[in-house]
């Protein structure tokens, strides 16, 4: 499987993921996710952006609305059409491209910063992606993204509950074990049986790395890393959003801020 194959699945969840997550059911991403990436962000007013892995656009509208220049690209077509609709509807000076992360169609040196928002996980040529996105950084600037936990999601995972139903442990396996890709079905556990009526599950394939692999990826691609994140949500969090209460106990995403060097 390769990110063109990757991207025929992905094609095929745009508009349910638009429909559903636009809802307000991505609760991870909202509560919790994005908002612990764009606290650990550098400022990036005035600054010319690359999102990659934009998706339906809507993190990289909050980019555009702390004053940074954007462009952003995604593989799914569909995804594209989505984000494009958005910015007709509330322009913001983004420009939305279908392109690949693995052959990024911008000169060297075209970026002062990238982003990745959950997307660098889904792309089978991962080492390659991180290439490209060094290629079209500017010398010091920087590249942040966000992956799932590689320690925590895991090929074998199970939520281990109380009589509560609140998770207390989390059981994890096959974390060495990575055997080639899966494909996975899943829809957002937040949204109820009338919004899921008519909506296939997402089809998402995976491609398991370690965190060793991950972090000797990105300083083999010629980046320093500068920060690491991993965002856990406060009880406030999971007072207004319960769903969320499982990232209290291990930690589900991974943040990383790599710069690349200045000369």
């Amino acid at each position: 499987m390769d990110h063109l194959d990757v991207g025929r699945y992905w094609d095929g969840n745009a508009d349910a993921w638009t429909r559903l997550s636009r809802a307000g059911y991505d609760v991870y991403r909202d509560r919790l996710n994005t908002p612990a990436f764009l606290a650990m962000l550098p400022g990036v007013a005035g600054l010319q952006g690359l999102d990659i892995g934009c998706g339906e656009g809507t993190n990289t509208r909050q980019l555009a609305a702390r004053g940074a220049r954007m462009c952003a690209l995604d593989i799914s077509r569909r995804f594209i059409l989505h984000a494009r609709q958005a910015e007709r509807d509330e322009p913001l000076g983004i420009r939305y491209l279908l392109g690949s992360a693995v052959e990024l169609p911008f000169r060297d040196g075209a970026f002062h910063f990238c982003t990745a928002f959950m997307s660098l996980m889904d792309i089978p040529e991962n080492e390659q992606a991180l290439r490209e996105a060094h290629r079209v950084l500017r010398p010091g600037g920087f590249l942040q993204f966000s992956i799932t936990h590689p320690c925590f999601d895991t090929p074998f995972r199970r939520n281990v509950r109380d009589e509560a139903g609140r998770t207390i442990a989390v059981q994890i396996g096959d974390y060495f074990g990575a055997g080639g890709p899966r494909v996975d079905r899943w829809t957002f556990g937040a949204a109820p049986p009338e919004a899921r009526e008519g909506v296939e599950p997402f089809t998402v394939p995976r491609f398991d790395h370690t965190l060793s692999d991950w972090l000797n990826a990105v300083v083999d691609a010629g980046f320093e890393v500068e920060q690491v994140g991993e965002p856990v949500a406060d009880d406030a969090t999971v007072a207004a959003c319960p769903d969320v209460q499982d990232t209290q106990v291990v930690g589900y995403f991974l943040h990383l801020l790599a710069r690349k060097a200045r000369r």
